[in-house]
């Protein structure tokens, strides 16, 4: 089952893009932006499904050069 995560900026705290990963991102994951920026994590945040939900929110940090 794929983890869509959301790929947040650490610098603003602003959302760049959501991405889906095969399994659960790794906290010293690379990959590369829509922009073509290959970036490293620098932590990977998982939170709590919604009440009734199953989704579980996950939040991968980076930052970005440019």
């Amino acid at each position: 089952m794929p983890v869509i995560a959301t790929v947040m900026n650490s610098t603003t705290g602003q959302p760049i893009q959501k991405i889906s990963f095969g399994r659960m991102p790794k906290p010293w994951i690379s990959f590369t932006l829509e922009s073509g920026e290959l970036v490293k994590a620098d932590r990977v945040e998982i939170g709590k499904p919604a009440p009734g939900k199953v989704v579980v929110p996950v939040s991968v940090w980076v930052t970005p050069k440019g």
